[in-house]
C-alpha cells in the first residue's frame, strides 16, 4: 500500500534508523514500555511528519504499543527517501518521498486520512485542516490529536478561537522539552548546517540577519553568533526586540537591514515577511533561506515574477534582478535545515518524540474536550528525567526541609 521512491533504499533506510537510534535512549526507554504495556493495542494513527531517521524512531514505537500507523510528509523536501523505504518494509503505510509536487503532497495526505485514523499526529496542522474542511466524515471516529510545531499550534488555536475545532489536540510544542530544545537548541544547529550544505559559505564576518527572534530565532542567532557572524535582529514584538538588544545583538527595521544583510534567515511563521522590495535593496550576492515551516516567509512568487532563475547547487537557486544584482535562495524558500540538511540531531528529537508518543498515550487514558490541550507538567519532568538519564547525567534532590520550605508560607525572615 505504501508508496515511496524506491524499496530498494530500504536497507540504508535501516543503517539510519540504527544510527538514530543509538542517540535517542530516552525514546526508547517509552518504547520498552509501551512494547510490554501495549497501551494504543488497535489504535489507528495517522501522521503528516518529516519523514526522517528520527521520525523513523518515534513510529517503530508507536507500532510497538500496538498501533497501526500510516505517514505522509508534512513538506514536500524533507522526507528521507532510504528511511521511508525502511519503514515500508516494516509493514507501515507510508506515503512520502522528496520532491513531492503540491499535488502529490496533498495526495498523500489524502491517502494517509483515507486509514480512517482514530488519531492525528501533525507538524503544520494540515491533517486537522483537511479532516475539517474536506474530511468531516473522518470527524466521528478521531478522539485526538497532537502537534508538533508553532505554526500548527497557531492555526490549532485560531480554530478553537473561532468554534472550528471538533476534537481535542494536544499542542505539543508548547511543552518545554519540545520548544526550549527542539526550537532554539535543534532549529539552532540544523539551520546552520542547511545553510552550510547549501552554500558552503564562510558563516564568520558576515552580517547575519535572523527575521523573528522567537524561540527558534534565538537559537539561529546564537549559533550565527558563536561562528564568528555579525548578529542583525528584526523583529516587530517589542519585547523581542528588547531580548534581542539585551542579549548582544544589532536590532533594526527590516528594510534597513536590507542595505546590509548577507545572509538572511526567516524564523516568524509569518507570510511574505521578506518582500520583492526588500530584496531589491539587498546587496548583490546576498543569500536568502527560510527555517519557519511553511514555504511563505519570502515572497518567492514575486521573486519568480521578476527575476529571472537557475539552479547552481542542488539546493541552491540564483536570482538575476532587473538591475543585475544576484540573490540566492537555499532550497526554494523551504525549510533550509530539513531541505538541504537532515533536519535536527537525534538527541533533540528524542525529547520532542517522548512528548509526542506520551501525548498520544494521553489522549488514550483521558477523555478531553475539543480544545487545545498542553501536556501537563509531570509529563515534561518524566522526558527530562528520560534525556538526562540517557545522557548518564544525575541531578540533586531536595530535602524534607526544603521541600517544605518552598510549598509553605509560615516561615518568615
Amino acid at each position: 500500500m505504501s508508496e515511496v521512491k524506491d524499496p530498494k533504499l530500504a536497507e540504508n533506510g535501516r543503517k539510519q534508523l540504527a544510527w538514530a537510534e543509538m542517540r535517542m535512549g530516552g525514546l526508547l526507554r517509552i518504547r520498552e514500555r509501551f512494547s510490554k504495556e501495549k497501551p494504543l493495542s488497535g489504535l489507528r494513527i495517522g501522521m503528516a511528519l518529516h519523514v526522517t531517521k528520527e521520525t523513523g524512531i518515534l513510529v517503530r514505537t508507536l507500532v510497538a504499543g500496538g498501533a497501526a500507523v500510516a505517514i505522509a510528509g508534512c513538506n514536500p523536501l524533507s522526507t528521507q527517501d532510504d528511511v521511508a523505504a525502511a519503514l515500508a518494509s516494516e509493514g507501515v503505510d507510508v506515503f512520502a518521498w522528496k520532491g513531492q509536487t503540491i499535488e502529490e503532497y496533498y495526495d498523500n495526505l489524502n491517502k494517509v486520512l483515507d486509514t480512517k485514523p482514530q488519531i492525528t499526529i501533525d507538524d503544520g496542522c494540515d491533517l486537522v485542516n483537511m479532516i475539517h474542511t474536506k474530511r468531516k466524515d473522518l470527524l466521528e471516529n478521531i478522539i485526538g490529536g497532537t502537534e508538533e510545531t508553532t505554526t500548527g499550534v497557531n492555526r490549532l488555536r485560531a480554530m478553537e478561537k473561532d468554534n472550528a475545532l471538533k476534537y481535542p489536540v494536544i499542542a505539543v510544542n508548547d511543552s518545554k522539552t519540545k520548544h526550549l530544545m527542539d526550537n532554539y537548541i535543534g532549529t539552532g544547529q540544523s539551520s546552520i548546517d542547511g545553510i552550510l550544505r547549501a552554500t558552503s559559505i564562510l558563516i564568520a564576518g558576515k552580517n547575519f540577519v535572523v527575521v523573528g527572534y522567537g524561540p527558534c530565532g534565538k537559537g539561529v542567532a546564537l549559533r550565527a553568533k558563536g561562528m564568528g557572524a555579525n548578529v542583525i535582529v528584526t523583529e516587530v514584538d517589542a519585547f523581542k526586540a528588547l531580548q534581542a538588544v539585551m542579549d548582544g545583538y544589532r536590532v533594526m527595521p527590516l528594510a534597513e537591514a536590507a542595505r546590509i544583510g548577507d545572509v538572511f534567515v526567516t524564523v516568524t511563521g509569518n507570510k511574505n515577511v521578506i518582500s520583492v522590495n526588500h530584496m531589491e535593496k539587498m546587496k548583490n550576492g546576498t543569500i536568502l533561506a527560510n527555517a519557519g515551516h511553511f514555504d511563505l516567509e519570502i515572497d518567492v512568487k514575486g521573486l519568480d515574477a521578476t527575476a529571472t532563475k537557475k539552479q547552481i547547487r542542488t539546493d541552491l537557486e540564483e536570482y538575476i534582478l532587473k538591475d543585475g544584482k544576484k540573490i540566492y535562495l537555499c532550497s526554494q524558500g523551504r525549510l533550509v535545515n530539513l531541505a538541504a540538511g537532515e533536519g535536527h540531531p537525534s538527541d533533540i528529537m528524542s525529547m520532542s518524540f517522548m512528548d509526542q508518543a506520551l501525548a498520544v498515550e494521553y489522549i488514550v487514558k483521558n477523555k478531553l474536550s475539543a480544545n487545545v490541550h498542553v501536556l501537563p507538567p509531570q509529563i515534561d519532568d518524566l522526558v527530562a528525567r528520560l534525556q538526562l538519564k540517557s545522557m548518564g547525567i544525575e541531578i540533586d534532590k531536595l530535602t524534607a526541609e526544603q521541600e517544605k520550605y518552598l510549598t509553605g508560607w509560615e516561615e518568615g525572615t
